[in-house]
């Protein structure tokens, strides 16, 4: 309406670009000649009339480039989310994937074929990893600190626990069924919180214990109503679940002396795991000859069957996978995140695991497997509620 008013003030001859600059002004008489503007008042006229013209330009330029700089902002923002969120959910379904994977296609390896050298698997795998990555870190894709003997040393006491937890887990694969296995697992965050709390003085909250107590009671009645049952396994899994716990406790300590003991001060995840699986190797050979799998390997016809080599080496592949997904999203989200996620992504592995082996069960055994699992879920949210407590009690 207000540069309706104003055109109607001017003569129509005049023509002003987009930002308000006049670009001519003249008045056709009615015979034609050209009259310039000579009179003040209508100079004045016409001055004021172009001002306000140019007021009005001027204040829609304004509000159109404010309009379209909010619109910028909300639509880069609007990217960023959406990238940010594919980020997330990628990196989360490519870690449910890789870890639920492994666990899966070693229990292929060892029940399906009836591949009984553990300790074999364990160091080819650890083979594959050691070469990808050695591999990814000399084409500079990603950076690892040079192996020195004085970081070696100083992480040998946590690359014991790593191997002899990695041979424990491919030991109690063997005879108990993939749920089972997910479900005993639990106890080991039970030791954990325990060695967490003699060790460091650290105090979990009444949920944290309540759900450390539910973890116990699913394991008992699991194993109870266990058509399967294997004492030799079930051993081995408590003897897992002991290393396991024992390397997370210990390697806080052990990755500040590795630090000092590298060149920058530092030592990245990768450097981990290149570390952790090369002295793993030279352990692995002694340990294959001392549980005598030599004369195994040598007779067994699996190590003449491609298929063979090619599930083996996809599992070490697998382990790979978990390393680098893990910290993919773990970057992407957060540890609360990624321990609840871990969490839930053990009850689709448990009905898989039954489902494509063909576990006997019962309606019992099932009940206490789901259980346990839930109980692993709450677990993961009581330790969430408790990181927000600790941080609004730091604020």
């Amino acid at each position: 309406m207000e540069s309706r008013v104003v055109a109607s003030t001017v003569p129509d001859a005049i023509k002003v670009t987009r930002n308000g600059e006049k670009i001519g002004f003249t008045n056709h008489d009615p015979n034609g000649m050209i009259d310039q503007i000579a009179s003040p008042l209508r100079r004045e006229v016409f001055n004021r009339s172009t001002s306000i013209m140019k007021s009005v330009f001027n204040d829609e330029s304004d509000l159109e480039e404010g309009k379209l700089e909010k619109d910028t902002d909300k639509l880069i923002r609007g990217s960023k989310l959406v990238k940010i969120h594919n980020q997330a959910v990628l990196s989360g379904l490519a870690y449910c994937i890789s870890s639920c994977s492994m666990i899966l296609v070693n229990k292929f390896v060892l029940s399906s074929y009836d591949f009984n050298a553990g300790i074999s698997l364990m160091v080819y795998q650890n083979l594959v990893s050691v070469v990808i990555v050695s591999f990814l870190s000399f084409w500079g894709i990603i950076s690892t600190e040079p192996v020195r003997w004085r970081l070696i040393r100083s992480w040998l006491p946590v690359n014991f626990i790593f191997v002899g937890m990695l041979i424990t887990s491919i030991f109690s694969l063997k005879y108990i069924n993939v749920a089972m296995v997910t479900v005993l697992k639990n106890v080991t965050n039970v030791i954990t919180a325990l060695g967490e709390m003699y060790l460091f003085k650290k105090h979990h909250d009444r949920t944290v214990w309540a759900a450390l107590f539910l973890m116990i009671i699913s394991a008992i009645c699991g194993g109870i109503t266990d058509i399967s049952f294997h004492a030799v396994g079930y051993a081995w899994q408590i003897i897992n679940c002991f290393l396991t716990a024992s390397y997370s406790l210990i390697l806080r300590r052990v990755m500040d002396t590795a630090k000092q003991a590298t060149k920058s001060g530092s030592l990245n995840e990768f450097s981990m795991v290149l570390l952790n699986n090369m002295i793993s190797l030279p352990l692995g050979i002694l340990l294959i000859f001392a549980f005598n799998e030599v004369d195994y390997l040598i007779n067994t016809p699996l190590l003449r069957t491609p298929a063979f080599w090619l599930v083996v080496t996809f599992s070490g592949l697998l382990g790979l996978a978990i390393s680098f997904t893990s910290m993919w999203f773990l970057h992407q989200t957060g540890a609360t995140t990624y321990s609840l996620v871990g969490s839930l992504n053990k009850i689709p592995l448990s009905i898989v695991g039954i489902l494509l082996f063909k576990v006997p069960t019962s309606f019992q055994n099932f009940t206490s497997i789901l259980f346990g699992l839930l109980a692993g879920v709450f677990f993961a949210k009581a330790k969430m509620w408790e990181r927000t407590q600790s941080s609004t009690t730091a604020k």
